[in-house]
């Protein structure tokens, strides 16, 4: 990575705030996983660890030897580590960032005794997660380079409202949806309002739960505006300057596509296709919704918008608005039952 790399991967939003790019772009990532350096002089609150990318460490390292200042302290460079869900592009380099913490405290050579960061999370039962590779990542981390929760565990849990450390203030909000364990976390100095996933700073974002997610939009909705509407600080993408207006735009799409589905559930089932044995018509599918809703769009798109509006139906299942009849996969066939 050259110097100018290195200068558009890290960005100071504040002086309270600044910004690493974990060094893992793509379609998914955008430009990559934000992870933020939180506050004015150490030791400091790092949301997120990226996925685990080699670049990535030689940049949070350089990031914060130049966040230190000239103030000479005991104080470690990190002392709070959070993450704000399971996904593995925001929890995969944990084990490297705690190996660089304690790299970094021993060139130091400061004759008090290392005090290694605490770890924090939102609980949850790895049921609910199949693909969770949090556990393997435990295991991984090397002796030493965390403070154990009063339980043992790696992981302090984290609870909705919480303030995460006196120093930082952070604020938990647990915002399920996107995964179960899914936070943002308020940044008062800023009137900022970290996001994680839950709200990007481009485009929409994928959920597990659609009415848990709406949920959530609507309670950050509502903590915005008490807020003062708060810029927002994205697990990817770029500053989002009105909080409030993104976030009822998000929920507004998903209300908005929610009654397109309702709408053309209404309608009678697409017929037979031609030469077909079966000259009747047959019910609605989520494939030949999909084919409906996104015929303006190409093919390519349609199998994972048929996630979404998989989603969606579940949503109205729940709530008594349509009746699943049979099938699997993209093949279920579904019916209008009434609002």
């Amino acid at each position: 990575m050259d110097k100018l790399e290195a200068l558009a991967s890290v960005s100071r939003l504040s002086e309270n705030v600044i910004r690493v790019l974990g060094q893992n772009p793509g379609k998914f990532t955008l430009q990559g996983t934000n992870t933020y350096i939180v506050g004015k002089q150490r030791p400091f609150t790092l949301i997120d660890t990226g996925e685990g990318r080699e670049e990535y460490i030689p940049l949070l390292e350089s990031t914060l030897k130049d966040a230190r200042g000239a103030l000479d302290s005991t104080d470690a460079d990190v002392s709070d580590i959070v993450i704000s869900h399971w996904h593995h592009d925001h929890v995969g380099g944990l084990p490297a960032v705690l190996a660089l913490l304690r790299r970094l405290w021993d060139e130091r050579n400061v004759s008090v005794a290392f005090k290694p960061p605490r770890l924090h999370k939102f609980p949850a039962p790895l049921a609910t997660s199949p693909h969770n590779r949090l556990p393997s990542i435990t295991e991984s981390l090397p002796p030493g380079s965390y403070t154990p929760s009063p339980d043992g565990s790696a992981f302090h849990d984290l609870r909705d409202t919480q303030i995460v450390s006196p120093s930082s203030q952070l604020r938990v909000l647990h915002t399920p949806g996107h995964t179960v364990d899914s936070i943002c976390l308020h940044v008062p100095q800023d009137n900022a309002l970290y996001t994680a996933d839950t709200v990007l700073g481009q485009g929409t974002a994928v959920f597990e739960d659609l009415a848990t997610y709406i949920k959530s939009l609507r309670k950050m909705l509502e903590f915005a505006k008490q807020e003062g509407s708060p810029v927002l600080y994205p697990g990817h993408g770029p500053v989002v300057a009105d909080g409030e207006q993104v976030i009822e735009t998000y929920i507004k799409h998903r209300l908005e596509r929610e009654a397109q589905i309702v709408e053309v559930l209404k309608k009678p089932p697409p017929a037979a296709s031609a030469g077909s044995a079966d000259s009747g018509t047959h019910p609605w599918t989520t494939w030949t919704l999909v084919a409906t809703i996104y015929a303006a769009y190409p093919e390519s798109l349609w199998l994972p918008a048929a996630q979404g509006v998989t989603l969606h139906l579940r949503k109205l299942e729940g709530e008594g608005v349509v009746k699943r009849i049979g099938g699997e996969g993209k093949d279920t066939s579904w019916e209008f039952v009434g609002a």
